[in-house]
């Protein structure tokens, strides 16, 4: 039986190392082909456990860790993921930024990924100010290399959750399977009025 606790403030500090290793085996499949390495990793999520207002819902099977998923104000977010919300004049304290989404493969198709919604939502309805959801995802061609032939796009899942895309972009670099050097990759935002 899957189980699934949500974290917040010092207790996050504790799920570092098993966040790092899920983040590596999972967002270097499709579509985000990201090469990562234990130390970036563990900095950047040393950062996102020192967050003020920072959420992570992790799932376990047993007392193992099998996938998590991240949260926290959109105001404390960098400026490459907060840029097009204020160059469209939103209020991004009105934004609960949702992060990451990992789950091993063998344990996907069972909830998990409508337990980290719900728990995310909960922790943004409890923000002074949030009103809104928002995350970015990845934009690959149809016709990239790399695509599985049996790859299916998430839209539809989030769309059942009530998130919409929007014409807000962003662009990220990182360190791909497909590269020796980091890519710039653009990402587009699906957002939800809570």
């Amino acid at each position: 039986m899957i189980r699934t606790e949500f974290f917040t403030g010092p207790a996050i500090a504790a799920q570092i190392a098993t966040l790092s290793a899920m983040r590596i085996a999972v967002f270097r499949e499709w579509p985000y082909l990201y090469d990562g390495s234990m130390d970036s990793e563990q900095g950047f999520m040393q950062g996102f456990a020192e967050t003020r207002g920072a959420g992570l819902a992790v799932a376990f099977d047993g007392d193992v860790a099998v996938g998590a998923s991240t949260c926290l104000p959109l105001c404390e977010e960098d400026d490459h993921v907060t840029a097009p919300f204020r160059a469209a004049g939103l209020d991004i304290g009105a934004y609960c930024y949702f992060g990451e989404s990992v789950l091993l493969a063998r344990y996907r198709g069972q909830g998990v990924g409508l337990r980290f919604f719900a728990l995310r939502e909960a922790h943004a309805r409890g923000m002074a100010g949030v009103k809104h959801a928002t995350f970015c995802a990845v934009q690959r061609p149809l016709d990239h290399p790399l695509r599985p032939a049996a790859a299916v796009p998430l839209d539809g899942f989030w769309r059942k959750r009530g998130y919409l895309p929007t014409d807000l972009l962003c662009t990220m670099r990182w360190k791909q399977v497909d590269s020796a050097d980091r890519v710039e990759n653009t990402l587009r935002f699906w957002c939800k009025r809570l």
